[in-house]
C-alpha cells in the first residue's frame, strides 16, 4: 500500500489473526466456548428454568380468568348500553358513551382498531368494533359514568368495585410479564369468581362450593375426566384443601380404608356429631385390625407387630364414642372389612353433582400421609368425551365402595 494506505500488522507464521500479541491497552473479543453453549453469561440453570415456569403458569391461570371477566364485562356493557346510544349515534355508540371524559382512552382505541384492520389483526369480524379494543379499566368507566343504567342489575356497587380493584394488579403485572405470587393469584381468581357471579355469568361459577369449578378446569376437564387435583402427599393436600373444607357441611360421607386418618385425626369429634345431628348420612369402612391384611401391611411398612393394629383400633373406637353421643346412631355406621386393602377414599356427597373424593392408594413403602392423592369431582359435565359410557373415575371408587360396604361387618 501507499504511504497514506492503512498497515495491518504482520501475522505469523499460520493465518491471519493468529498472532498472540496484543498490544497494550487492546481488549481482546475472542472467547472460547464450549460447541452448542451460548456462553456461562446467558445460560440458564435449572432454578432459572423453573421460575420462569412458575411465573409462565401463574401467568396463564391469570390470563385465562381476566379473559373470562373481560368477555363478560364487555357483553354486559353493549347490552345496557347499546340499545341507548346506538339508535342515535349507530356504530359510533360507543364513543358517544364515553363522552368528553372518555375522549382520550375512546379514541386511542379507535386507532389501535384502525391499525388492526390494516395489518389483518383482525382475525374474527365479531370483533371489528371499538368495544373489542376496550380494556377493564375502560369498560369500568364506562359502567361507573353510566350507573343509574346498570344499577337495576347489581345489588351493591361498592362490591363490584371492590372486586374490579383486586384485578387490577393482577392486570398490570400479566399484561408487563412480572412476577406473579401464589397469594395475588389466588386473590384474583377469587375476585373473578365473585366477578362473574355479579355479572350474572354461568351458574357453575359460584366461589363459595365446597370445590369452586376453577376456570382452567372448566376449559381443559375434558384431557382429565373427572381429576381436578394432583398432590404428591397428603401434606400438601391439606395445605390447599383442609379437612374442614372437605368434610364441612357434607350430606353424605363414603370412607373407605386402613385407619381413615385424614378424617379421625383432622376432623374434631364435635364437628362429626354436629354433621350428623345436621342430616349428614356417614358411614365409615375400616379394616378388620384383627385380619392378616393388617398384619401384612406392618411388615410391609416396616412397623413393629402390633402397632398398626392398635392404631386402627384407636380410630375406631373413637369413631364409636361419636356414634354414642348421637340421638339417631343410625346416621353413623361403622363397619370393617377384612379383604386385602387396595385405596383409601373419601367419598363427599357422592350421590351429587357437586360430589367431591379423596382418594390414595396404597403403595409398598409408603405410608398414607406420603401417599400420592387424587381430588375427584362428581360433576361428569366436566368430562367432554365422545364416548358416552366414560363418566370419570368418581364412579369408579363409589362403586367400590359400594361393594365392599356389602361384604363387610358392623361393628357394634
Amino acid at each position: 500500500m501507499g504511504s497514506g494506505g492503512l498497515e495491518l500488522p504482520p501475522g505469523g507464521e499460520g493465518h491471519e489473526g493468529d498472532s498472540t500479541d496484543v498490544p497494550p491497552g487492546a481488549v481482546s473479543l475472542a472467547r472460547p466456548m464450549d460447541a452448542g453453549s451460548i456462553g456461562p453469561e446467558l445460560d440458564w440453570g435449572a432454578d432459572a428454568w423453573h421460575e420462569v415456569r412458575t411465573r409462565a403458569q401463574r401467568a396463564g391461570r391469570a390470563y385465562i380468568w381476566l379473559n373470562l371477566v373481560e368477555q363478560r364485562l364487555r357483553s354486559v356493557v353493549a347490552a345496557v348500553l347499546r340499545p341507548v346510544y346506538e339508535p342515535v349515534h349507530g356504530d359510533e355508540w360507543v364513543v358517544a358513551a364515553a363522552g368528553p371524559a372518555g375522549q382520550e382512552w375512546v379514541q386511542r382505541a379507535v386507532a389501535v382498531r384502525e391499525v388492526s384492520r390494516r395489518k389483518g389483526y383482525l382475525l374474527d369480524p365479531a370483533d371489528d368494533n371499538v368495544l373489542s379494543f376496550l380494556t377493564l379499566p375502560q369498560l369500568r368507566e364506562l359502567m361507573v359514568q353510566h350507573w343509574p343504567c346498570f344499577e337495576p342489575y347489581f345489588d351493591e356497587r361498592r362490591d363490584l368495585e371492590l372486586a374490579l380493584d383486586e384485578l387490577e394488579v393482577t392486570r398490570n403485572v400479566v399484561s408487563r410479564n412480572r412476577a406473579l405470587s401464589q397469594a395475588v393469584l389466588g386473590q384474583a381468581e377469587r375476585a373473578s369468581a365473585r366477578l362473574l357471579e355479579m355479572l350474572g355469568a354461568d351458574g357453575d361459577v359460584p366461589s363459595a362450593r365446597r370445590l369452586p369449578v376453577d376456570a382452567v378446569e372448566d376449559l381443559v376437564g375434558d384431557r382429565y375426566a373427572d381429576v381436578v387435583a394432583v398432590h404428591s402427599d397428603r401434606v400438601r393436600l391439606m395445605r390447599q384443601f383442609p379437612a374442614e373444607d372437605i368434610f364441612g357441611g357434607a350430606r353424605r360421607l363414603d370412607a373407605i380404608g386402613i385407619g381413615l386418618n385424614l378424617l379421625v385425626q383432622n376432623f374434631s369429634g364435635r364437628r362429626l356429631v354436629r354433621l350428623a345431628e345436621s342430616g349428614s348420612r356417614i358411614r365409615l369402612l375400616f379394616l378388620n385390625p384383627a385380619s392378616s391384611s393388617v398384619k401384612r401391611r406392618e411388615r410391609e411398612l416396616g412397623m413393629k407387630r402390633g402397632e398398626l393394629s392398635r392404631s386402627v383400633e384407636m380410630n375406631i373406637l373413637h369413631m364409636r364414642r361419636v356414634r354414642s353421643r348421637l340421638r339417631d346412631p343410625g346416621a353413623f355406621q361403622i363397619q370393617v372389612y377384612d379383604e386385602t386393602p387396595r385405596f383409601t377414599a373419601y367419598l363427599v356427597d357422592g350421590d351429587g353433582a357437586d360430589g367431591v373424593a379423596v382418594v390414595q392408594s396404597y403403595l409398598r413403602g409408603a405410608r398414607g400421609m406420603e401417599s400420592p392423592v387424587l381430588v375427584l369431582r362428581n360433576g361428569s359435565r366436566l368430562v367432554k368425551s365422545d364416548d358416552a359410557g366414560e363418566a370419570g373415575l368418581f364412579p369408579t371408587y363409589r362403586e367400590e365402595f359400594e361393594l365392599a360396604w356389602a361384604d363387610s361387618r358392623p361393628v357394634s
